[in-house]
């Protein structure tokens, strides 16, 4: 069943553009002159019930922006899009009570009150009953391992415990789509881990569909198996992840092992078997490695216009 369908999805925004000079500033203020900048354009995708989707790409190549359209924060300039059979803007309650939206450097909790609090409030809000609640808590709160700070006000949390605290906050209504933008950013590794296996937990244990967008290949490695490349507000790749390398990257890696040590050889690939053959006829050479490029170093390289 799909979740999401996005149809020539697009995002422009009127941008004013700044004069010269002490006089082109005073114009400005009495004339502004603007110009188009396109954040989206022309994007389609289909996102499935169950599906864990990384949707990555540079600083300002629109996956925010997409993210906000989806989930009904900024209305399109073109194309359409529906989300569980609503579309996003009407910010109707049946689309509202399904959907959670959790961003990295944003705060949903009360900054003064336990995150008990919170979650209580979220609890009326979204109408839902004592038993569910209180089952849906007990498990969150057990796979985060954060029973041990409800009590405690979220302005003295750490941001470790915070984040976790806001996953518990954006979930407790069992929501169908999960958007997590930059969910694991000023973590330290530890704690980046522990939320990875968090999701990874979550989203194998229902049918909610995720959409991760996130600078930490980690991130991206361990939890999807799909991903969507966004660059300048266009798609260059929706697919596995594990046929990205084969799409972008035309090289290979031979690692020659010697008595004294290992030397490394990024050759094209089709001239890895003659390189490897060549390679080999060294009668100092004990052993020879065939691997790919590293996935973190062929994403850098799209997203350099590589």
């Amino acid at each position: 069943m799909h979740t999401i369908i996005a149809d020539g999805l697009s995002k422009v925004y009127d941008v004013q553009k700044k004069r010269p000079g002490l006089s082109g500033s005073l114009r400005d203020l009495y004339s502004p002159v603007y110009e188009k900048k396109v954040a989206v354009k022309d994007v389609s995708f289909v996102i499935d019930e169950g599906e864990l989707v990384g949707f990555i790409g540079p600083n300002g190549a629109g996956k925010t922006t997409t993210l906000k359209m989806l989930s009904g924060l900024l209305y399109p300039s073109g194309g359409s899009v529906s989300v569980i059979g609503h579309d996003p803007w009407k910010r109707q309650y049946d689309f509202l009570k399904n959907i959670s939206l959790v961003m990295g450097q944003k705060n949903q909790l009360w900054w003064d009150l336990p995150a008990i609090e919170s979650f209580n409030l979220a609890k009326d809000i979204y109408g839902i009953s004592d038993s569910s609640y209180k089952k849906t808590l007990n498990n969150l709160v057990e796979m985060l391992e954060i029973g041990d700070v409800l009590n405690v006000q979220v302005r003295k949390l750490s941001l470790g415990q915070r984040m976790k605290a806001e996953l518990v906050a954006a979930l407790i209504h069992s929501p169908k789509i999960l958007f997590l933008d930059e969910p694991t950013i000023g973590l330290d590794v530890v704690m980046q881990q522990s939320m990875r296996s968090f999701l990874k937990q979550y989203n194998q244990g229902g049918d909610g569909s995720i959409i991760l967008t996130s600078h930490y290949m980690d991130d991206v490695k361990e939890l999807c198996k799909r991903v969507i490349i966004i660059d300048q507000g266009s798609i260059l790749y929706d697919g596995l992840l594990s046929e990205v390398i084969a799409k972008f990257s035309k090289h290979k890696i031979i690692e020659v092992i010697t008595p004294a040590g290992t030397k490394t050889h990024k050759v094209l690939r089709k001239q890895v078997a003659e390189k490897a053959a060549e390679l080999l006829k060294d009668p100092g050479v004990v052993d020879i490695n065939i691997k790919e490029v590293e996935i973190e170093d062929v994403i850098r390289q799209v997203f350099a216009g590589k």
